[in-house]
């Protein structure tokens, strides 16, 4: 009889977790449920973004070359952000030992998209990484007073105006940027540029190429960007 009666108890024991449990089991199911649809239900495109950079008109400004430069930017789900920057790039540089003018002023595109790393994909704040990929086609010109004829006390000047140059170069992008008040925004971009392919006049490389910066295989480079999000 002690045997049966401790079974029974057991029997009973069981059959109380289980009941007791059952709620709590459901309950979770629910909430996965309904945070799944919740997810789910998050639209595919959530706006776009327009927006201009800072930097490149202040270099312009108090240096020998800039750009001026805006961007187009589309929000699908909060995680990927297909973008289009286009901008215009100019120099006028005149070297100080040797007083050759380097002088050009021509537009260059890039494409590519940023991807949102954060976990809440929907915060005010994003943590970007991307690429992109530039292209200009450009004109420059290299004008030299030349050297002073020792006995005639001539100058034989000598340059080249018109020189057709183009390139191809990838970037890749690291960008943070955050909501400040209604739909604006500010963002910081920190990029690697590296040069594809490239084709120069016959006066030599470039001493500066819209969009990409001083001429080379690669670089480094940065944006401070205002956006407009609707």
């Amino acid at each position: 009889m002690m045997v049966r009666k401790s079974i029974y108890l057991s029997v009973l024991l069981i059959l109380s977790t289980l009941f007791l449990l059952t709620p709590s089991t459901a309950n979770a199911q629910h909430r996965s449920s309904v945070s799944k649809v919740k997810e789910d239900s998050i639209p595919f495109f959530r706006g776009a973004a327009v927006g201009i950079d800072l930097i490149g008109p202040a270099m312009r400004r108090l240096a020998f070359y800039g750009q001026y430069e805006a961007l187009l930017r589309v929000n699908l789900k909060d995680r990927y952000f297909p973008v289009i920057e286009l901008g215009l790039g100019q120099a006028d540089k005149t070297d100080e030992t040797t007083e050759t003018n380097y002088n050009t002023s021509a537009p260059y595109a890039r494409v590519g998209c940023d991807f949102n790393m954060l976990k809440n994909k929907h915060d005010d704040y994003r943590f970007l990484v991307g690429g992109r990929v530039g292209y200009t086609s450009f004109k420059y010109d290299v004008l030299s007073p030349g050297i002073a004829d020792p006995i005639w006390g001539t100058h034989s000047s000598y340059g080249s105006l018109g020189n057709k140059g183009s390139q191809l170069w990838a970037e890749l992008v690291g960008s943070v940027d955050a909501k400040i008040i209604g739909p604006v925004r500010l963002g910081w971009s920190v990029r690697y540029k590296l040069r594809l392919a490239h084709k120069m006049g016959e006066v030599g490389e470039a001493w500066y190429v819209p969009g990409y910066g001083r001429g080379g295989s690669s670089q480094l480079g940065a944006t401070f960007n205002v956006l407009l999000e609707l």
